[in-house]
């Protein structure tokens, strides 16, 4: 079973950024146990929607960015791989913020020097280091989100109470609950996700001769499919997990002692420091740190691979830097700017908001784009989506258009 998961548990993983351990810390610090229930809520919708993102890599054999660029017209790509870019470094500058803070915060110094380490280690790592070599540290690096689930282990937790309020949540639906929902919404689904996964299925493909895309080679499909199935719902159950032991660690050992002002991942590390003890510090900390390193090869990744396919560039990390330049170009472009980013006066926290906003706004035609190729046979050949992936596919692409909505309209 651990041979099938890949892409699926990779993007799963990646999804609890420290950005996004920021929202689920914040979540947890302000409405205690109340929160949970966005966690179940959010399962069915990303395992839907990153499902569909792999078929279509696989069926097609190109990633997302290829089948939108031959479904709709170019300006519409165009616009949204630019701003995909755009929020990508933002949270890449927030994210490698993150990880030296965390780090200064284990060793008592060079929070900026650590930063700027994390940042040329990880392009080093995505140029010179090859796919079939490359995925297999980033399939160890989802180990270092267990830290999480430690940390939980660290606290008393009324079990009996998580129970209840993940099912019957006490909430007054007034404009921070709303934001705080729609938060947590926007960080579980996040556009850069569906362009790596899909792409990630290419590079699948391209490391191994045997395998070939669904369409032309439709006896393939049936194994296929089902490794893609299951390395999609264990990467987001994996996801889930981890973010559920975020929020379920800071109501714990954060709210219940009324510490509801928490803004960063490391302010939520310092946090339990005195509460939770040295362990839940050290774990918490070095958490942020592993899934730093996790996250920022994905959005980096991720935006390369939307940008190269959109231009029609040779793409691929199984490639040669000398092999795709323009690839690797955008790669290196979006890490030096997230990194020299860090050094500027720009805030990391407003710009980690103002990555959540775009991201929540393209993320709806994003998934509706989606939905329309995965549906069309002139794309998808005998294997458009399934029933069960349109139902829940269009649900969360419409939950998200409202999440959207919600969003402007408590800013």
């Amino acid at each position: 079973m651990l041979s099938n998961l890949g892409p699926g548990l990779i993007t799963g993983a990646a999804d609890v950024d420290p950005g996004g351990i920021s929202t689920h810390s914040q979540a947890g610090a302000v409405f205690g146990l109340n929160m949970l229930w966005t966690i179940v809520a959010t399962f069915p919708l990303m395992a839907a929607i990153q499902s569909v993102s792999a078929r279509i890599g696989r069926v097609t054999g190109q990633g997302l960015a290829s089948n939108i660029k031959q479904t709709f017209p170019p300006v519409v790509l165009n616009i949204l791989v630019g701003l995909l870019f755009f929020t990508n470094t933002l949270n890449i500058a927030a994210d490698i913020a993150a990880m030296g803070q965390a780090s200064a915060l284990v060793l008592g110094f060079g929070e900026h020097g650590l930063a700027l380490m994390f940042g040329v280690l990880s392009l080093l790592l995505q140029v010179l280091m090859p796919y079939h070599r490359y995925v297999r540290v980033l399939k160890w690096l989802t180990l270092s989100l267990f830290s999480y689930v430690a940390v939980v282990m660290t606290v008393q937790v009324p079990w009996l109470e998580v129970a209840a309020r993940t099912v019957w949540p006490h909430l007054e639906w007034n404009r921070d609950t709303l934001t705080m929902v729609v938060a947590v919404f926007g960080t579980t689904i996040s556009p850069y996700m569906f362009f790596w996964q899909s792409s990630q299925e290419v590079e699948e493909l391209d490391a191994a001769p045997l395998d070939h895309d669904l369409r032309t080679h439709p006896e393939e499909a049936p194994a296929q499919l089902r490794r893609i199935g299951l390395d999609t719902y264990v990467g987001m159950a994996f996801s889930n997990l981890i973010s559920m032991a975020i929020i379920l660690a800071a109501a714990v050992a954060l709210h219940d002692q009324g510490i509801d002002k928490i803004e960063t991942a490391a302010q939520a590390a310092m946090a339990l420091r005195p509460i939770a003890g040295e362990g839940a510090f050290l774990l918490f900390s070095l958490g942020i740190i592993g899934t730093g390193l996790l996250a920022v090869p994905v959005l980096a990744g991720s935006a390369a691979y939307a940008i190269a396919e959109a231009r029609g560039w040779p793409e691929g990390l199984e490639r040669k830097a000398y092999e795709a330049r323009g690839f690797y170009g955008v790669i290196a472009a979006a890490m030096i700017l997230g990194v020299a980013l860090g050094f500027s006066p720009i805030d990391p926290i407003k710009a980690l908001y103002w990555s959540a906003v775009v991201n929540g706004v393209i993320s709806v035609p994003i998934m509706a784009a989606m939905m329309v190729v995965a549906t069309s046979r002139r794309r998808m050949g005998a294997f458009v989506a399934t029933p069960g992936q349109r139902l829940f596919g269009w649900a969360a692409t419409v939950i998200m258009a409202i999440a959207v909505t919600a969003m402007f309209f408590v800013m």
